[in-house]
């Protein structure tokens, strides 16, 4: 420890100027052991700084580096845990608690007694022991009590200079002693002679010494003389300020008088400029003016002036009972005077706003109803937008009335919807009453006016279309008379519910193209006249009713504007808080008002879609397209909703007439006596997707066409196999052929990129029934023919060599040459003209197939003969037999006989 003791003083204490005292090796408690000494310090100059040190040893090298230091008389208290035991832990209180361990406990204790030593001498015992033995503490002060007082510095120096091993000499000391070995150069050889000499100087100058103080004792009794002469004035100027201090007595209570009056004076001053501050601030936020209380209590509602007035009244009157007064406010009597006034003007001027708005409604209302007689006759409805103007130069009003009367606000609203519900009632039960009308009309005016009956009373037409309405809009009791109007007429007259068969059988001017068109029109004013009718007043709704479609305000919160103090409302003012956001408000209120919108629509897509099964597709699509621009402008609205609700009634409508199409394709039934032809459904669905194309074209909802089409087609496919399989006439390759020809004619042109499957299937199935149809035919005209080259191929077939096959009896050259004789050129033609006659009778006109039939039948039958050339040429050679008519006669027989026909 000594060797570490000497190496920590040279390597960094003496470089600093600092001595080292006393050193212990600790390391934290409760930690990883990493080992460090604690060191107290003094520094060597004056005036003298003690220092506890810690010393860690360096992680790169054996040497040392400080990394801490305390001043000790930042030390507070040194607790060495137990006084009676030895034990290695001790706790240093600096700005905290350091907790140490020892690594033995004498360590500790030579360390804690040096701390001791240094707290007595320069600190004047402020460090606090705690837990120290007092036998530990008990050897300092025992010997400064055995030393006189004046001895007692010496006596805490020596004990300094036993806690070192050595004390360097100051460079005076130094200096001196060097000057006094060169004087005496023998000092060194004869360290008695020196001693000699010294004790000789330290007499004389003893002996000097004294002389001089016996000298001055003179002085010494002058001085005494005078210092007595100084304290006999000292006592004379004690007297002095001590009659001042008298004197000043009384003026420092004065003085203390006069301050406790400034300072009461100043209290006053401070509590004034609060009251005024309190007053100004009452004064300034509740108070209201005469003008806005004669506004509020008779101000005109009519007028915009006066409109304008009340509004200006009502709005400070909503910040003078908004304002967040301070505590104490509500006691003051002005206070509960101006909170009563402001309470009565509120419920004075509500119910005057109350009640003027109730007559507005109601004086609107009537108006409006009386201009209903001019819109009858036309397929218009209404316009409310001076309806609207009107009322929205109330709309600030409401909203005060939403924030401070909300019962009132919900009554007015209730009001509002139940006249306008009755108005809007009447308006569109009129105006789809026209549009009925006029859609049974379509059927009749381009007839020449066959029907002159139909112009009639709407009291007449409404009793006609009641079954037409109901709840759900769906089509109710037997069929009406209104019904019975737009299909009575002449027997030509088509059916109710169209259908592929129907257009399969009509000529294009029989279709009523023009009667679709008409009713196209008429379901799209309808759109146009309701869309922006729910438009408007939803619009109108939000303004005046001020329903922005955000969320309404919570219970407590509270809005001000221009920096204005606001309170939160009184919980009673709020009981009626919505818990539905304003955006379900405007939809109720919408619903309530439109209400009979819906029903009526679908009462009048009822009607169309009974005068006319295929009205669905101009439904689908203009209903469509309404949709979808009402979501483009707000998907939530009530236009929006309502419309979408149509929609899927228009689309099961749809679906049924697709389903409706199908069903009869498949109860078809075809005569028995008389050819088949091109099956009606098939020219149906070719006008059908025809006039569909038309009508869907750009159209939002192309992809249920596309799964309609889909349907169809493969219902075409099944029905027309069905047909040919029952055909009895027409053979079943002729049904097939014809049939799917005029199929993939149809979609070539209308190029419906969904069928293009569908149209390669056609393709396909027409030409393989072309070719099946044309073999099984060629066999009748070279009958016996064909089946001696059938045998011949069978005997090959099961081995026999071809040119072996001449010598099988049934086969000989004889017997083909039998067969060759009985069908000479002549007897061919005949047979192919015969063959020309019966493809006639199956092949219908409408599809024109005859000649691509015969050029085919032709190509086939040469393709035969060479056929039978080649058997013969192989299975018969050198025999010189051949067929008695060449390919060019064949040629001139199709030709001849196909001019000839």
């Amino acid at each position: 420890m000594t060797a570490i003791k000497h190496a920590l003083q040279r390597d960094i204490f003496t470089p600093n100027d600092e001595r080292l005292l006393s050193i212990v090796n600790v390391c934290k408690a409760g930690k990883k052991k990493k080992n460090c000494f604690l060191c107290a310090t003094v520094t060597t100059e004056r005036p003298v700084q003690v220092r506890v040190v810690k010393v860690k040893k360096s992680d790169k090298g054996d040497f040392y580096k400080r990394q801490m230091a305390w001043e000790l008389r930042d030390l507070a208290e040194v607790d060495a845990k137990d006084a009676s035991k030895e034990n290695p832990e001790f706790d240093l209180h600096f700005e905290k608690v350091y907790r140490w361990v020892a690594s033995s406990t004498a360590e500790k204790n030579s360390f804690i007694s040096c701390i001791w030593k240094l707290n007595q001498r320069y600190l004047r015992k402020k460090v606090e022991f705690v837990n120290v033995s007092s036998q530990l503490l008990e050897e300092l002060p025992k010997a400064e009590e055995s030393v006189p007082s004046g001895e007692s510095q010496s006596v805490a120096g020596g004990d300094e200079d036993a806690l070192d091993d050595y004390q360097e000499l100051n460079a005076r000391e130094e200096q001196d002693i060097e000057g006094m070995m060169e004087v005496c150069e023998y000092a060194i050889s004869n360290a008695e002679a020196f001693a000699e000499k010294l004790s000789r100087e330290l007499q004389v100058l003893d002996g000097a010494n004294i002389q001089s103080i016996m000298a001055s004792e003179k002085q010494v009794n002058i001085l005494m003389q005078l210092l007595d002469e100084a304290l006999s004035e000292v006592d004379t100027i004690e007297g002095k300020l001590s009659s001042y201090e008298e004197m000043l007595q009384s003026v420092k209570e004065q003085m203390d008088q006069i301050s406790q009056s400034n300072r009461l004076i100043q209290i006053s001053n401070t509590n004034n400029g609060k009251l005024l501050d309190e007053i100004q601030f009452l004064v300034n936020y509740m108070d209201l003016s005469k003008g806005h209380i004669r506004a509020l209590q008779d101000g005109d509602l009519s007028s915009p002036k006066g409109i304008e007035a009340c509004i200006n009244a009502s709005e400070a009157l909503l910040q003078c009972m908004n304002v967040a007064l301070r505590p104490g406010h509500e006691k003051l009597m002005a206070v509960k005077q101006q909170q009563h006034l402001f309470t009565e003007l509120r419920d004075t001027f509500a119910r005057r706003l109350t009640n003027h708005l109730n007559n507005v409604f109601v004086h609107q209302g009537h108006d409006q109803s009386s201009t209903l007689s001019q819109h009858t006759a036309e397929l218009t409805l209404p316009k409310h937008s001076p309806l609207h103007r009107d009322l929205l130069r109330y709309a600030k009003l409401m909203e005060w009335l939403k924030n401070t009367q909300r019962e009132k606000y919900d009554g007015l609203s209730r009001t509002y919807v139940d006249y306008m519900t009755r108005l809007y009632e009447r308006e569109i039960k009129d105006f789809f009453e026209v549009a009925k009308i006029k859609m049974a009309g379509t059927t009749k005016e381009g007839k020449g006016n066959k029907f002159a009956t139909l112009p009639r009373k709407e009291s007449a037409l409404k009793q006609e279309t009641e079954s037409l309405h109901g709840s759900s809009g769906k089509l109710t009791g037997s069929t009406s008379s209104l019904n019975k109007l737009a299909v009575q007429g002449s027997s030509s007259r088509r059916s109710q519910s169209s259908s592929l068969l129907d257009m399969g059988n009509m000529s294009a001017s029989d279709l009523d193209v023009a009667d679709r068109t008409k009713f196209d029109k008429i379901f799209e004013q309808v759109l146009s006249e309701l869309e922006p009718l729910c438009l408007a007043e939803q619009d109108f709704i939000s303004k005046f009713f001020k329903l922005q479609q955000h969320p309404t305000l919570a219970q407590g919160e509270v809005e001000s504007d221009g920096g204005v103090p606001s309170r939160q409302p009184p919980a009673g003012e709020h009981r009626h808080s919505m818990s539905l956001t304003e955006k379900d408000m405007v939809r109720l209120m919408m619903n309530k008002i439109f209400q009979s919108i819906e029903t009526e629509l679908n009462s009048l897509i009822a009607l169309g879609d009974k005068i006319d099964s295929f009205h669905s597709l101009y439904m689908l699509v203009k209903m469509s397209h309404h949709v979808w621009t009402a979501q483009n402008v707000d998907p939530a609205s009530y236009l929006s909703t309502t419309l979408g609700n149509v929609l899927v009634t228009v689309k099961r409508n749809f679906d049924k007439c697709i389903s409706g199409q199908i069903r009869q394709m498949e109860e078809v039934k075809i005569s028995k006596k008389s050819k088949v032809g091109i099956l009606p459904f098939v020219t149906g669905f070719e006008e059908f997707a025809e006039l569909a194309e038309t009508i869907f074209r750009n159209a939002e909802r192309r992809g249920d066409l596309d799964k309609a089409y889909v349907k169809l087609i493969r219902a075409v496919f099944m029905n027309v196999e069905k047909v040919a399989n029952e055909s009895q006439k027409t053979p079943r390759d002729v049904v097939m052929m014809e049939n799917f020809h005029h199929i993939f004619s149809t979609q070539s042109r209308l190029k419906i990129s969904c069928l293009e499957t569908e149209r390669r299937e056609a393709k396909h199935k027409y030409t393989d029934h072309l070719q099946a149809y044309v073999i099984n035919s060629l066999g009748q005209p070279l009958e016996k023919l064909n089946h001696f080259f059938e045998g011949v191929e069978a005997r090959v077939a099961q081995g026999v060599r071809e040119e072996e096959v001449s010598y099988q009896l049934a086969f000989n050259k004889q017997e083909l040459r039998k067969v060759i004789k009985e069908y000479p050129g002549k007897e061919v033609k005949k047979g192919l003209d015969n063959l020309y006659k019966k493809v006639d009778k199956h092949l219908c006109e409408e599809e024109s197939l005859l000649q691509v039939v015969w050029h085919s039948m032709q190509d086939e039958f040469i393709r035969q003969y060479k056929h039978f050339e080649g058997l013969i040429g192989r299975c018969y050679p050198g025999s010189g037999i051949t067929m008695e008519f060449t390919i060019g006669d064949m040629l001139e027989y199709f030709s001849s006989i196909a001019q000839s026909h």
